[in-house]
């Protein structure tokens, strides 16, 4: 994905310090807005996230830009004893630790402030390691994944749920009408940040999806790397282990 995608293109901030700035700034109402924007499908693609992973009976789990916890909180229906939620931005995280407190999970998940270039614990530390919507905001996207790869046990489930844009007619026309013109408006109405949902928007539309982020997966050494469509194509689940 090209580096001059970013959220406040007159600003002289890296992408890492933009897209933490942008996330506190639209933290409030990000669950609600998501919820309107993907028409509720996100929870059924998270869901089928939390399978992948239950289906491996993981002990440790990292949830990397986790946001609100939302994965994360999914993640508790399965045999962890011990989940992270790890993110940048302060915001997000404040309102996934009153959603945990709320369902008594905080004996259970732990939300972590941690940068996914430099993940804060150990070689082989986590049964499986999971990243939905966030992986585009990398700045460095094989460096992430590198230190994603280093955390994970070898063996361990890495899964990724990420935006991607049908190649069918007409989905891949409804889609570019949607994210280019809705969306932004739809961020613009209820967003106190007008330049977030455009760049989310763009981001999503310019990330390597399918083929081309397995070859990514495979080049930073990951094994058995499969992508899924998911509804048309407008996000992929993808599945990878570490040799």
């Amino acid at each position: 994905m090209s580096k001059s995608i970013l959220p406040y293109k007159d600003s002289s901030l890296g992408k890492k310090e933009q897209v933490t700035q942008m996330f506190d700034t639209i933290s409030g109402n990000y669950d609600g807005l998501n919820r309107v924007i993907s028409l509720g499908i996100d929870v059924k693609w998270r869901k089928k996230v939390v399978s992948l992973v239950a289906a491996t009976n993981p002990n440790t789990i990292l949830d990397i830009a986790t946001g609100t916890g939302d994965l994360a909180i999914l993640m508790s229906t399965t045999s962890a004893k011990k989940i992270i939620g790890l993110d940048l931005s302060i915001g997000m995280l404040n309102i996934g630790k009153r959603k945990i407190l709320d369902k008594n999970l905080d004996n259970k998940i732990e939300m972590v402030v941690g940068d996914s270039e430099n993940i804060p614990y150990p070689d082989n530390s986590f049964d499986a390691i999971t990243v939905s919507f966030g992986i585009r905001n990398f700045e460095t996207l094989e460096k992430g994944l590198a230190e994603i790869y280093r955390v994970l046990k070898p063996n361990g489930l890495f899964v990724i749920l990420e935006t991607s844009v049908p190649t069918k007619f007409p989905f891949k026309q409804g889609y570019t009408l949607y994210s280019k013109y809705i969306l932004p408006l739809l961020g613009k109405l209820f967003s106190k940040d007008n330049n977030a949902y455009g760049y989310l928007s763009e981001s999503a539309a310019n990330f390597p999806f399918g083929e081309a982020l397995n070859n990514i997966l495979q080049k930073v050494s990951f094994i058995d790397c499969e992508a899924m469509p998911q509804t048309f194509g407008v996000a992929t689940i993808y599945t990878a282990t570490k040799k």
